[in-house]
C-alpha cells in the first residue's frame, strides 16, 4: 500500500471502538478530525497521552474537531485501560478509541512500520480536514510522547490558511502575525487586510491575525 501524501483523500473505514461500531467517514462528517494511534494498550506514554488528549477535549470542540484513537488491541482491552488512563491523568476517555486486532486500519493508513516491529502500530497522528482531505501527517517514536498543543498550533494554522490565504511562520502562535500568501496580489491583499501589512522582502508580507 502506497503512503499516504498530504492532500490524499483519507481512507474511509468501519471499525468497532470503544463507543460502537462506527464508520469513520459518517462519525467525521463535515468535522475536522484528528486520529492518533498507539503501539498497544496498557503502553505507559500512550497512557499519559490519551489523558493528556481527553483533557483537551474542550479545545479540539472549539475549534470543531472531532478526535479518535486506535490501537490493535481488542475493545474489551480498551475498556480495562480507560480505568487506568483515568487513574493516572484523571481525564475520563471521552473519545472513541478504535479496537484494530486484524490492523484493518493501520495498514490502510501505513501505521506499521516493520523496523519497529510487525505487529505495534507506531505513534501517528494524521489530521483530516472537512473534505476528508489528509492536511497534517506525523509520526514519533515509541519512546517519545507527542505534544498536543502542537497539533492544536497545526489545526489553528490550517484554518487560518483555508479562511484568509494566509501562512505562518516559524514558532507562529495564535494571535501572532502572519503571512499573506503568495497568490493574493497587493490590490487583493487591500481588500482582505484592512489593517496593512509590513513587506519584509517582496515576497514576505505580514499582516496582524486577520481573526483577532
Amino acid at each position: 500500500m502506497p503512503t499516504l501524501r498530504l492532500g490524499d483523500d483519507a481512507p474511509d473505514f468501519t471499525a468497532e471502538t470503544t463507543e460502537g461500531t462506527l464508520g469513520f467517514h459518517d462519525w467525521k462528517g463535515d468535522s475536522w478530525a484528528v486520529l492518533f494511534s498507539h503501539p498497544k494498550d496498557y503502553t505507559p506514554v500512550c497512557t499519559t497521552e490519551l489523558g493528556r488528549v481527553a483533557g483537551l477535549k474542550p479545545e479540539f470542540d472549539k475549534r470543531g474537531v472531532k478526535v479518535i484513537g486506535i490501537s490493535v488491541d481488542s475493545s474489551d482491552s480498551h475498556e480495562g485501560w480507560a480505568q487506568d488512563i483515568e487513574d493516572v491523568t484523571g481525564n475520563k476517555l471521552n473519545f472513541p478509541l478504535i479496537a484494530d486486532p486484524e490492523k484493518q486500519v493501520a495498514d490502510l493508513y501505513d501505521m506499521i512500520q516493520p523496523n519497529a516491529s510487525d505487529t505495534m502500530t507506531v505513534r501517528s497522528v494524521f489530521v483530516i480536514d472537512p473534505k476528508n482531505k489528509l492536511r497534517l501527517s506525523l509520526t514519533y517514536p515509541a519512546s517519545t510522547g507527542r505534544n498536543f498543543d502542537e497539533i492544536l498550533r497545526v489545526i489553528d494554522s490550517l484554518q487560518l490558511n483555508d479562511e484568509y490565504k494566509v501562512a505562518t511562520p516559524a514558532d507562529w502562535k495564535d494571535g501572532d502575525d502572519v503571512i499573506i500568501g503568495g497568490a493574493v496580489s497587493d490590490e487583493e491583499a487591500k481588500e482582505k487586510f484592512p489593517k496593512g501589512w509590513t513587506a519584509k522582502k517582496p515576497y514576505l508580507r505580514v499582516t496582524p491575525q486577520p481573526n483577532k
